[in-house]
């Protein structure tokens, strides 16, 4: 993860050349790989909304789902270099595809330009109020002398979620069964039912059943302690900093894209989260805001991918032949 010492307002609009400072003139086009409805749909609207404001030009949302936001990343890709059409990137999109896809009809290290975070959502073990393991260290002894296998439930294969136990897995040599579900609203209920012994999930999923005490958080895979449950420890309080993971969510644009152009939408993003409607959004969710700049967050996204690209090759997963 960054450093905090990376954290920063963008330049002042006054720093930027006229021509950026005059940008946009025309309607911005925000492409989203996934329904409507969902965290990345409700997330771009939140941020497009605000930012339409600033911009005094219309931010309008298009949802094109399909194959891992592959589509959608192909739709912006091959859009004219020039800001106008943004795109919901998050670790699947610049971090995981490149390993779980044979082809790709771009490459997304060379193809898109990563803008700015809208945020990190924090991951978290969650078994249920009932379950006898009251801590990390006692998940893991209680998985080795378990009489079966444990099962544990994500969002889906290849998620941030599914990725994150694999990589504890492998480091704590915990046994367990991985059970994907379609998003994290089934896993939850398979894990109060009885279905699953445990779950990982991330905040925006998970919290409420925490808080009304449905669920029990054992960890959170994070660097810093959620602020709706400051006595849960992270993997770092524990001394385990190599299984820190987060799911993320960021924009991009197409490569060739003025950096003055860039530096704007970072400067935009900045800002929106500061306000009370978006920074009090991601809040409520247990998101965490990273207002860094375009190069800080080219760094980060190629931390990840040099993380969870081997660990997916690893694993064998392929979302395609």
């Amino acid at each position: 993860m960054l450093p905090r010492r990376t954290l920063l307002a963008a330049a002042p609009l006054a720093a930027l050349p006229a021509a950026a400072q005059a940008w946009p003139t025309r309607p911005l086009r925000w492409v989203v790989g996934y329904p409507p409805g969902g965290a990345s749909d409700v997330m771009a609207r939140l941020f497009g909304n605000a930012m339409s404001t600033r911009f005094g030009q219309p931010v309008v949302v298009e949802n094109r789902p399909g194959g891992g936001a592959v589509l959608a990343t192909e739709i912006v890709v091959r859009a004219p270099a020039d800001g106008y059409t943004m795109l919901t990137v998050d670790n699947g999109v610049l971090a995981y595809n490149s390993a779980l896809y044979a082809r790709l009809p771009f490459d997304p290290d060379r193809d898109l330009v990563p803008v700015g975070f809208i945020g990190l959502f924090p991951l978290m073990i969650l078994v249920r109020p009932d379950h006898p393991v009251r801590d990390f260290a006692g998940l893991v002894a209680w998985a080795k002398g378990a009489a079966q296998v444990p099962t544990y439930g994500t969002p889906g294969v290849a998620s941030p979620h599914h990725l994150a136990m694999e990589l504890v897995r492998r480091h704590t040599g915990m046994p367990a069964t991985h059970v994907p579900y379609r998003g994290g609203p089934p896993a939850m209920n398979d894990l109060l039912a009885g279905l699953v012994d445990l779950v990982v999930m991330d905040t925006a999923t998970g919290l409420p059943f925490v808080t009304s005490g449905r669920a029990r958080a054992l960890v959170a895979l994070s660097e810093r302690r959620i602020p709706a449950l400051p006595d849960l420890p992270t993997v770092v309080d524990l001394g385990h900093p190599e299984l820190v993971a987060y799911g993320w969510q960021g924009v991009a644009v197409a490569a060739g894209t003025p950096e003055a152009v860039v530096t704007r939408l970072n400067e935009e993003l900045v800002a929106v989260v500061a306000t009370p409607e978006v920074g009090g959004r991601l809040q409520a969710i247990g998101a965490e805001p990273y207002p860094v700049d375009a190069a800080a967050f080219r760094a980060f996204v190629a931390k990840e991918a040099a993380t969870w690209r081997p660990l997916i090759r690893d694993l064998g997963i392929r979302i395609d032949g």
